[in-house]
């Protein structure tokens, strides 16, 4: 079994010279790939462990790592770049793992009655374990990076300004927001461009948190925030944005929430759709879907384009913000590690490995591997009054 891995790891490194490793096997034999100092060390403690890699893949190291049965030094990123590598996803994985992994992808359907169950997984942590990550406004999305010393706080601000922009929001204005999560950007909204706003989530320590804090804000009268799946929202709205959300919607429901968007949006209106997003069709990490974001499903920009035109809503502009992401997590890092001793705390320490994996592998995806974050503006119908240029987003 350590040949298989020799190969493996040779086969990793050749596709990637500017990598340099060390791996410390169960049997206690070391081996050295790359030239110069180690980024990172890889030890496989026990061979149990390893074998649980062979028969289930990424499945089986996320749960090694977060057992301990792996333990990486170092330059996590760097490691987990290797996941999107032919050669470690051409594994041939045990057939307990394929039925595993079948299983899981049939129960992550977005049905009204699971979407809440899976919203809660990953939302629903506790609204103090993400303040001691997140900046101030508690965005959990793609900031925007004007400059290069911009903090995050300033970043995600940023992120609200480019957005608002975007939709050229006016006064007086309505703008429904699915997925809200903690209010940052209706409030941003609201004070910044006097718009008249509803969010929701269904995630309800998200709730409890952006109620709270509009009222606190003095902006109850402005912004609604309710408990609500987006294909229970009623009414019609002149602005649409969604931030960070799409990725929850599920592939055999991306009609249905372009549907509900043409629905809510009045004619002529304008929308914004924040997503992570690819250019191929890349199955979905099964590791990710059982720990992270059940239900999760990553679009092509195809399916998002095709499914907007075939509900008459028409793609005008589409930014790739890929690095700014890569960046954004890797604040997110920096401060959750800061924080890691406090989050062991409240929980135990297999889930601060869980959450040091993800934030991670979330960077080396954005800057290695196939993920990508797409704003892509529409409007409801033709729009002759929007703008010819893109000046307005940068004056």
């Amino acid at each position: 079994m350590r040949k298989t891995f020799e190969q493996l790891f040779d086969a990793l490194s050749d596709h990637a010279r500017d990598v340099s490793f060390h791996v410390q096997f169960w049997d206690g034999v070391k081996k050295s790939y790359g030239a110069g100092e180690p980024q990172f060390i890889l030890t496989m403690t026990t061979k149990q462990a390893a074998e649980h890699v062979l028969e289930s893949g990424s499945l089986g190291f996320g749960e090694e790592y977060m057992a301990g049965g792996i333990q990486v030094e170092g330059d996590f990123t760097q490691l987990l770049r290797f996941g999107a590598d032919n050669a470690f996803l051409n594994l041939p994985i045990g057939l307990k793992a394929k039925l595993a992994i079948k299983h899981l992808r049939q129960a992550s359907l977005n049905t009204l009655s699971r979407s809440t169950k899976h919203v809660a997984h990953h939302y629903d942590r506790g609204n103090d374990f993400y303040k001691l990550w997140l900046d101030d406004s508690m965005a959990y999305s793609c900031a925007y990076f004007r400059y290069e010393n911009d903090t995050l706080e300033q970043a995600q601000q940023q992120k609200y300004e480019h957005i608002c922009r975007k939709l050229q929001l006016k006064a007086g204005e309505t703008l429904i927001d699915i997925g809200c999560g903690w209010g940052g950007m209706l409030i941003y909204a609201a004070k910044h461009y006097g718009v008249r706003g509803v969010g929701c989530t269904l995630s309800k320590e998200q709730v409890e948190y952006a109620v709270d804090l509009v009222k606190r804000q003095g902006l109850s009268k402005e912004i609604s925030i309710v408990f609500e799946d987006y294909r229970k929202i009623e009414g019609t709205f002149d602005k649409f944005v969604s931030i960070g959300m799409f990725e929850h919607v599920g592939k055999q429901f991306i009609p249905t929430f372009m549907e509900k968007v043409k629905s809510i949006l009045n004619p002529g209106g304008i929308g914004l759709l924040h997503t992570i997003g690819q250019e191929l069709p890349v199955p979905g990490d099964p590791w990710t879907l059982k720990y992270i974001f059940p239900g999760g499903y990553i679009p092509t920009l195809d399916e998002i384009v095709r499914s907007m035109c075939e509900a008459k809503l028409i793609p005008t502009d589409i930014e790739n913000l890929r690095l700014h992401y890569a960046r954004t997590v890797e604040e997110w890092i920096a401060r959750f590690e800061v924080q890691a001793k406090k989050v062991e705390a409240m929980y135990d320490a297999s889930f601060v490995r869980l959450w040091r994996m993800f934030l991670n592998g979330c960077v080396a995806n954005f800057r290695y591997g196939d993920m990508r974050l797409y704003h892509v503006l529409f409007t409801k119908g033709l729009n002759n009054t929007m703008p010819l240029t893109r000046e307005h987003l940068y004056r």
